[in-house]
């Protein structure tokens, strides 16, 4: 049960400290008798249910009227303090005004003071049943772990049941007073309010009386508060108990031997800290950090070299590329890495890690899209693959990125031929520097199957104007020790090729005019061989050069020829259709 006495009864009290009050060691209790007594109530969330039947008089209501302003004014009303709704009811509840409408005493007295009487029957079960279930909930200002108290005020009978329903209000723990004048029925006011009776059930014998029941109540909602006079001397926090108060310090400060003064939990002074580098003192608590050149790692304590080339010795023979927390080496142009990962050598059975980017486009068209599936089968067919091996990385894209298949996933050149022709073409756009990002991001990273000591080699085959910068991630994807191929076709742009690929170009930067001609790249495309293995490499095409001309005037004229000879199969169906339509006629 959630019922809270707010009695200020010499026994609650004392249970409130022993369970609440610090211990001895925390604080220290003050006290004096001579502070003339302050009274200060809540914090509480009140409620009154207002009888306005026809019984009630005009002057009577306006008897009570004056009575609820009386009670609030004697109330430290506000919303973190005490909060106050007004409900009335005849035959009918009418909310007049819930617990978050008002902060302040003013708009409360004018909320009481506009209320017109319903003047209709005595349904008091009723009103007690919209209160529990509406006046006392969160969305009407009700707040958690702050008691709930309604008080009842009524001149005659209830009309309907009040037992169970007052019963099952006291179960969720709204304590209720009944007020009752005149004609009202003791066995009803006790069978509604909260025990024990004596300090809950009031009966007056007339409404003039009523004010009698607001001294005795406002008794009950008060206690002595000692910290409002301000001469505690308490650093951070005074806290109110039975004759007296104490002292309390604010999260993370240790109250001092004086019982008012208060210093802060210092950790990293006290060497109560996990931290490997630097420990950073907040009151109470500590964060870790690293010194230049290093990280703080997942478990927010220990750091990670951000450049271990530079702290390690790590034996590359020509160049060590510093990764968080790893490296790896890397060999110069036409040279590959030796099987120990730091010696560079030319062999041709070098193994690599190969992330092809094939470009799905709309403008490259379901026919020439299974070209290039057949072209990367050729570059396959070219490799010497296996786990340990040569491994081979798949990413289509156009508007959007698609992993078709990552480092790790297919160990023979077999599955990765069979899941290259399974692969949809995407069609829209050709975000090429979006493709970049995701190669260098997570193409070539090792949850995808990229190896620390493996050379790295991205192929990317397009065949137009990227609609994205390329820049910043061509150069990125050079500076993570990835060597680049690019490969172009039609309406491909030579800068862009040029800026994708490594150096020397002439080794790295491919072009063709036609789809058809792309076969002849792969014979040609070395990825793994070394540099007097390459001389059958082919050459870069310059697309304005007289070859590449004539090369475009003989593939625009054959696509001519093609298109006159739909047209003239177009025209004689027009005609045979024609001549069918006036032979019907």
């Amino acid at each position: 049960m959630r019922q809270l006495c707010v009695c200020v009864s010499v026994l609650l009290v004392l249970a409130t400290l022993a369970v609440a009050r610090p211990k001895a060691a925390d604080f220290q209790l003050n006290s004096n008798p001579a502070l003339e007594q302050k009274c200060k109530s809540g914090p509480v969330d009140l409620v009154f249910i207002i009888d306005s039947s026809r019984s009630v008089r005009p002057h009577e209501f306006e008897t009570m009227r004056k009575f609820m302003i009386d009670i609030i004014h004697t109330l430290d009303v506000g919303s973190n303090s005490t909060r106050v709704g007004l409900v009335q009811y005849s035959s009918q509840v009418q909310n007049e005004f819930s617990l978050k409408t008002h902060a302040k005493l003013q708009g409360m007295v004018k909320g009481i003071n506009e209320i017109i009487p319903l003047a209709q029957g005595t349904m008091t079960g009723l009103a007690i049943k919209y209160v529990m279930n509406h006046a006392f909930t969160a969305a009407e200002g009700d707040r958690p772990k702050v008691p709930n108290v309604a008080v009842i005020v009524t001149d005659g009978r209830p009309q309907d049941r009040v037992a169970e329903v007052a019963a099952e209000a006291r179960d969720k723990g709204i304590e209720i007073y009944t007020v009752g004048v005149a004609r009202a029925d003791m066995t009803s006011l006790r069978a509604m309010a909260s025990p024990p009776f004596e300090d809950h059930v009031f009966l007056v014998e007339s409404f003039d009386l009523i004010h009698q029941f607001g001294l005795q109540f406002q008794d009950k909602l008060c206690v002595i508060d000692y910290c409002s006079f301000g001469n505690h001397s308490c650093q951070h926090e005074c806290v109110d108990v039975l004759n007296g108060y104490f002292c309390r310090c604010a999260e993370g400060y240790m109250l001092q031997e004086d019982g008012k003064t208060c210093q802060m939990m210092d950790l990293c002074g006290e060497g109560k800290h996990d931290c490997e580098q630097i420990c950073i003192a907040s009151p109470g608590v500590f964060t870790c950090n690293c010194n230049a050149g290093y990280i703080l790692n997942n478990d927010k304590k220990t750091c990670t070299n951000l450049d271990l080339c530079n702290t390690v010795v790590h034996g590359c023979e020509h160049q060590c590329v510093s990764t968080p927390g790893s490296y790896y080496c890397i060999c110069p142009e036409a040279q590959l890495l030796a099987e120990d990962g730091k010696g560079c050598g030319t062999c041709r059975s070098a193994n690599i890690d190969l992330v092809l980017l094939i470009d799905g486009s709309k403008s490259v068209r379901p026919q020439n899209f299974e070209l290039v599936k057949q072209f990367v089968n050729q570059v396959v067919d070219s490799l010497d693959v296996s786990a340990h091996g040569t491994r081979v990385g798949l990413v289509q894209y156009s508007s959007r990125v698609r992993t078709e298949f990552s480092l790790n996933m297919y160990q023979t050149a077999v599955d990765i031929k069979k899941a290259v022709m399974n692969v949809e073409y995407m069609e829209k756009g050709t975000m090429t520097g979006l493709a970049l990002k995701h190669m260098v991001e997570n193409s070539f990273s090792e949850a995808e199957g990229a190896r620390k000591n493996v050379p790295r080699v991205g192929l990317v085959f397009t065949d137009g104007r990227s609609q994205d910068d390329i820049t910043e991630w061509a150069k990125k994807a050079k500076e993570a020790g990835i060597t680049m191929y690019a490969v172009g076709v039609g309406k491909a742009v030579e800068d862009e090729l040029r800026e994708i690929a490594s150096e020397p170009h002439d080794k790295h930067f491919f072009y063709t005019t036609d789809f058809t001609f792309i076969n002849q790249i792969a014979e040609n495309l070395k990825l793994n061989i070394c540099a007097e293995e390459s001389q059958g490499e082919i050459e870069v095409k310059n697309p304005c050069a007289c070859e590449s001309l004539v090369e475009f005037q003989q593939a625009t004229m054959t696509t001519l020829e093609q298109l006159t000879t739909k047209l003239a199969g177009m025209t004689a169906r027009l005609e045979d259709l024609e001549n069918q339509l006036l032979s019907r006629k």
